[in-house]
């Protein structure tokens, strides 16, 4: 993907550097999240241990987004919006899908091995676990939920 990509935009009025990403609901979009992430590691000067687990929480948070936020039969977005500031990387995820707080989500019953897992929860469980400061709200009909990150930088 290149930095004039109609998907990828670099808000030249910040000071810090943000960068803009928009899925369609189809599950297939989620391809795009890779080269989104890999750009923002070559623009940041993002640790690669970063990139994996920001890559990762975007992955689970979009994928439950697109598999169970959206009717079906209408067409719908997930705005990404990543930028740094003063060490930290800032990332929100925002859709007007069904309102749903992950936070309030059960935990996953941790004691059994992958085979024998209920499904659901763990995708959530592992973005608490990879990511900083957490937060969900429900604004303006939308969900959106912020993460942070810190260490991520080289230096």
């Amino acid at each position: 993907m290149k930095p004039n990509d109609s998907l990828l935009e670099k808000n030249p009025s910040m000071p810090a550097k943000k960068y803009i990403l928009t899925l369609k609901s189809d599950l297939t979009d989620l391809g795009k999240l890779q080269s989104f992430v890999e750009e923002i590691r070559k623009g940041l000067s993002v640790s690669k241990k970063c990139l994996f687990e920001t890559n990762l929480a975007l992955e689970e948070a979009c994928s439950n987004v697109l598999s169970y936020g959206f009717n079906k039969h209408t067409d719908h977005f997930i705005k990404i919006t990543i930028s740094s500031a003063q060490g930290v990387l800032n990332i929100r995820v925002e859709d007007d899908g069904k309102p749903f707080n992950p936070l309030e989500a059960k935990e996953p019953d941790l004691q059994y091995d992958i085979e024998n897992c209920e499904i659901g929860g763990l995708g959530i469980h592992l973005i608490k676990h990879v990511m900083g400061d957490i937060r969900y709200e429900r604004y303006q009909d939308r969900n959106v939920l912020t993460m942070k990150k810190e260490g991520c930088f080289h230096g």
